[in-house]
C-alpha cells in the first residue's frame, strides 16, 4: 500500500513539475512577444510623429487605421513612453496603449480614453497620482494633461465612457494590479488638459463660410 501511495505521489509531483514548466514557458513566450510587438510599434509611432511634424499636418488630416500606431503616451513620473494604437482588441493592447473606438483625440473637446494591460505597459501605473502630468504626442502636436482624480470601478461599469462637452483624458487598466487571472475591477485615471488651445490654431482648419 505504501508503495502505491509513493508511486501516486511521484506521479503527482512529476505532473505538477511539467505543468509548472509549461506555464513558465508560455509566460516567457508571451513576455517576449509583447516586448517585440511594443518595440516595433514604438518605432512606427516615432516615425508617424516625425512624418507629421515634417508635413505640418492639420488635426483633420489625422485618420489612424485600426491596429496602427497613431501617437505616444509619455508619463515622465515613471519614465514611460508608450505607443498609442487605434483599437482595444487584444492584438492592439499587445502593441501598446489602445485608443477606445468612438472617443476623441486632443483638440476634439471630448473624452479621450486610453486602455492598457496592468502587467505590461502599465505595470508602474500605481506610482502615478494626482498632480502628475500625462503627455499625449500626436502628429499634430504634444498635449499635456494633469491628473485630477483616480478611482476603482467594477469591470462591467461602462459609465466611465460617456460623451463630454469638454476635453478630458481617461486612462484605464485592470485592477487589482497584482491580481492573478481576469481582474474584477478597473483602475481609472482622469486628467484635464493644461495646454493652451490657442497654441494650436495653426493645426485646426477653419470652417468654410458659404458666401451668398
Amino acid at each position: 500500500m505504501r508503495r502505491v501511495i509513493n508511486a501516486i505521489l511521484k506521479i503527482i509531483m512529476t505532473l505538477s513539475l511539467v505543468i509548472g514548466l509549461v506555464f513558465l514557458g508560455w509566460a516567457i513566450r508571451e513576455f517576449m512577444l509583447n516586448n517585440k510587438a511594443e518595440k516595433e510599434t514604438t518605432e512606427k509611432a516615432i516615425q508617424v510623429l516625425e512624418d507629421g511634424q515634417k508635413r505640418e499636418i492639420k488635426k483633420e488630416e489625422f485618420q489612424p487605421e485600426y491596429g496602427e500606431a497613431g501617437g505616444m503616451l509619455r508619463i515622465d513620473k515613471i519614465g514611460a513612453n508608450i505607443p498609442i494604437v487605434e483599437g482595444t482588441h487584444e492584438d492592439d493592447l499587445r502593441k501598446g496603449v489602445g485608443h477606445y473606438d468612438g472617443t476623441g483625440y486632443p483638440l476634439d473637446d471630448d473624452q479621450i480614453v486610453l486602455s492598457g494591460h496592468r502587467d505590461t505597459v502599465f505595470k508602474q501605473l500605481p506610482e502615478v497620482g494626482v498632480g502628475d502630468i500625462l503627455t499625449v504626442s500626436m502628429p499634430y502636436g504634444d498635449f499635456d494633461y494633469e491628473i485630477v482624480n483616480t478611482k476603482v470601478v467594477s469591470a462591467d461599469d461602462l459609465s466611465i465612457i460617456v460623451p463630454h462637452d469638454e476635453e478630458v483624458l481617461t486612462v484605464t487598466t485592470c485592477y487589482p494590479f497584482q491580481y492573478i487571472g481576469s481582474a474584477p475591477d478597473r483602475y481609472i485615471i482622469d486628467a484635464k488638459p493644461v495646454y493652451d488651445k490657442n497654441d494650436f490654431t495653426d493645426v485646426i482648419e477653419a470652417p468654410e463660410i458659404d458666401e451668398e
